[in-house]
């Protein structure tokens, strides 16, 4: 993986997050993923270490969790 990979479910602790994120290292090194609109990714998510959303998965595959918006039960429903 040569991009980090933000997961969010926006709400609006995720999306403040995403805005500072993409402005600390930029549109380009970053893929945004909308979880609550691409449930599809939540299975990948979970194995990557997400537990709850704002996250971001760094390259080198470590989860940061970023302020606790929701669970990823929740982001399941």
């Amino acid at each position: 993986m040569s991009k980090s990979i933000f997961y969010h479910a926006g709400c609006p602790v995720c999306v403040s997050a995403e805005q500072d994120i993409v402005n600390l290292i930029g549109s380009s090194e970053v893929d945004i993923i909308h979880l609550g609109e691409d449930r599809s990714q939540i299975e990948a998510a979970e194995k990557a270490g997400v537990q709850s959303v704002p996250a971001l998965l760094t390259p080198n595959g470590n989860v940061l969790h970023i302020n606790y918006g929701a669970s990823m039960a929740d982001v399941k429903g």
